[in-house]
């Protein structure tokens, strides 16, 4: 059985249940050690499952005398966990071997169980509802608002007027602003006729949703659903190239695949159309306890696609100083097909 630690709030959360912006959490053997502070400690005595909870005002120091007294000889770790100081301090006048492994966690949690997955799902519906609140808040009083304003909108409508945290900061932006992948908000204002791309998502007992509209902007019909009519004809053209792209992934997505192979499927839509150089990024990513987990979905992963995998299928082409389109959706995999929560 490996010995590890943790330090890294979702993985620890994925092992007992609870976790904390300060915590260390040890698995050695068959027992389980979660270290925190008295900020947290009445909470994670509560919550946190199949581990002992100790109070500490050093958690390293606590976490070296741990690891002296269990006589262990070897302890995994995630290099990403810890910074270059706290690992010396952790180290030093220990005879333990350190065993580095890469996101050991995020590979543990690859896979989801069928209850993670209900959760993701549930996630991504209540997502769904707050797109819809956010279009219906843009047809009331969008007109002339500038992106600024309708990012901190899209808090609020994403999250329910703060029910649910987000899953990362929105991105809102009207046009050229669409062009850049992560677009920061700016002070255009959002007119008739314009195009607008917004990617947001809810956490829902932890978990993560994400989802990528763009629409066309009309005040009385305007809304995020997939079929979008546009009075710019290219931006219509850009657009159904790269729904098409999403939907032939979606479909022909199977489990069984490597991911390079998935990220093909939508990647040669968009090349063969002539816009290769301008999808700057990969097809998709995981998605879980945190907003990008594993499988990658690139051109260049070879990681096998299983059943009980979610990722996201998101092409894009973005088209310097004049728009973006981004289309995202998380899907499972589900008896070998791909499913959109």
């Amino acid at each position: 059985m490996k010995n590890y630690i943790l330090r890294d709030e979702n993985a620890v959360y994925y092992e007992c249940g609870f976790s904390c912006d300060n915590v260390i959490f040890i698995s050695l053997g068959s027992e389980k050690f979660f270290l925190t502070d008295a900020r947290y400690v009445l909470e994670a005595k509560e919550y946190a499952y199949d581990c002992t909870v100790i109070e500490s005002r050093d958690l390293l120091q606590t976490a070296k005398e741990l690891l002296k007294d269990s006589k262990i000889k070897k302890l995994t770790f995630d290099p990403n966990d810890f910074t270059f100081y706290s690992y010396s301090q952790l180290v030093k006048d220990l005879d333990i071997e350190f065993i580095e492994e890469l996101n050991f966690s995020k590979l543990k949690r690859i896979i989801k169980t069928d209850d993670e997955i209900a959760i993701l799902s549930k996630a991504a519906k209540l997502g769904r509802e707050g797109f819809k609140s956010l279009a219906k808040y843009i047809r009331k009083n969008g007109y002339k608002q500038k992106e600024q304003f309708l990012f901190f909108k899209a808090f609020e409508k994403m999250s329910q007027t703060g029910k649910y945290d987000l899953s990362f900061e929105p991105i809102v932006a009207i046009n050229e602003n669409a062009a850049k992948p992560h677009a920061l908000p700016t002070k255009k204002r959002l007119r008739l006729n314009d195009l607008l791309l917004v990617d947001a998502g809810i956490k829902y007992k932890r978990y993560c949703s994400d989802r990528t509209c763009t629409s066309h902007v009309d005040f009385e019909t305007f809304n995020f659903k997939r079929e979008q009519k546009f009075k710019n004809k290219k931006h219509q053209k850009i657009y159904d190239l790269v729904y098409k792209a999403q939907l032939t992934a979606i479909k022909n997505a199977k489990s069984g695949m490597k991911a390079s192979q998935i990220d093909a499927l939508a990647r040669d839509i968009i090349t063969k159309a002539g816009y290769g150089k301008y999808f700057v990024h990969s097809t998709g990513h995981g998605v879980g306890l945190d907003i990008h987990e594993f499988p990658m979905i690139t051109s260049k992963s070879d990681t096998i696609i299983e059943d009980n995998m979610v990722f996201t299928i998101e092409p894009g082409i973005y088209l310097p100083n004049e728009f973006g389109v981004r289309i995202e959706d998380t899907v499972a995999m589900i008896d070998g097909k791909a499913v959109v929560l």
